[in-house]
């Protein structure tokens, strides 16, 4: 099994987390949403797999390409 890691694409505010570790996630489903500018940009799971760890909490601000979420296939 590989392991991936997701990046905001954004710079923001992580406004809602809607995954916790070990949930088993489908592809395009919801991991948390982001907050920048009174807009929420979701970060969808790429693939089927496993939330490994979430390196955010709700209220965090994050930079454009800061890890937030690690997954495995």
């Amino acid at each position: 099994m590989s392991r991936r890691t997701l990046q905001s694409e954004i710079t923001g505010k992580v406004w809602k987390i809607e995954a916790a570790p070990g949930d088993r996630i489908g592809e395009d489903s919801t991991i948390l949403i982001l907050e920048s500018m009174k807009m929420e940009i979701p970060i969808l799971a790429p693939i089927d797999c496993t939330l490994i760890e979430l390196l955010v909490e709700e209220g965090e601000a994050v930079k454009e390409g800061q890890a937030v979420a690690i997954i495995e296939e």
